[in-house]
């Protein structure tokens, strides 16, 4: 691949400059070889592990020297040991055995495949350059900062230096997901685990400026929340409802005042029309002035 692979830079306090710069084309030749990435990554697992794990076969276990009992007329299997694999407390049958699990590649490979590692993270706009980490003392404090200012805050991150920056090393240690190392001791394995590789920039030698990235968006700063009044003893709470929701409350209950109010105006008509009802002697007495008419 010809084309020139660029990447972010940063100063040593995190903020980001205005042009890139071009990444050199050893290691970053921008071409990928995915066989030899899986036989560096395999090889470096591989030789991660110890090879102690040990189990005892049968000739180990003690034991088992007779016949449980004898072979014919007791209506049970056939045994021959106690220490059988087949009963408990007996010997492990194909079980592990110290070894050596270490794995050779040849150096031709593992060039190819921390080239092609470089150039995989490069591709993927993974790679940041920044200026000489220069710790007086070690201060996890700094490499917070310094992180959050890139805005790497939760990632994994690995760190290479250029040559050993112990201080460096020391500030980061503490650090969940932050690995710092020298540029020469860079593995495909790691390279490839991290989310971003941060790489200070006498590492990579003379580099050359890049495309021009704009100015640095500004760093957004949080606001801290402001704590509402706590209610005081004998003083009821106050009422969370905006003016919006009451003002929508309002006419949904002047509505069934007005229906009640129109019922009792329509009631109080009809009771007007209606001639009163009198009592039991009124009646009586209405009835005795009436002249009684009789049939002639």
């Amino acid at each position: 691949m010809s084309a020139v692979l660029e990447a972010a830079a940063y100063t040593a306090e995190g903020a980001r400059r205005r042009h890139a710069v071009q990444l050199p084309a050893d290691p970053f030749d921008g071409r990928v070889h995915e066989a030899a990435l899986h036989h560096a990554v395999r090889a470096f697992l591989a030789n991660q592990r110890q090879g102690t794990a040990e189990t005892k076969t049968r000739g180990f276990v003690t034991g088992g020297n007779q016949k449980p009992w004898k072979q014919k007329g007791t209506g049970r299997a056939r045994q021959g040991s106690i220490r059988s694999p087949l009963w408990p407390g007996g010997g492990t049958a194909f079980g592990p055995h110290p070894r050596d699990y270490r794995m050779g590649i040849p150096k031709k490979v593992r060039h190819l495949a921390r080239r092609s590692a470089f150039s995989a993270r490069a591709l993927e706009q993974a790679v940041c350059v920044v200026e000489p980490l220069t710790f007086e003392q070690p201060k996890t404090k700094r490499i917070v900062a310094l992180l959050d200012r890139m805005e790497l805050g939760g990632k994994r991150v690995l760190i290479l230096t250029h040559g050993d920056n112990r201080n460096a090393i020391l500030s980061a240690r503490n650090i969940p997901d932050v690995a710092v190392q020298r540029y020469q001791d860079a593995n495909p394995y790691e390279i490839l685990r991290a989310d971003v590789v941060v790489i200070e920039e006498p590492a990579l030698g003379a580099l050359e400026q890049g495309a021009d990235l704009g100015e640095a968006p500004a760093r957004r700063v949080r606001q801290p929340k402001v704590a509402e009044p706590a209610a005081v003893e004998g003083e009821a709470a106050p009422k969370k409802k905006t003016a919006a929701k009451k003002a929508k409350a309002a006419p949904a209950k002047a509505a069934p005042v007005k229906k009640a109010a129109a019922k009792r105006a329509a009631a109080k008509k009809v009771a007007a029309k209606k001639p009163a009802a009198k009592s039991g002697k009124g009646a009586a007495a209405e009835k005795a002035k009436k002249p009684s008419r009789k049939k002639g």
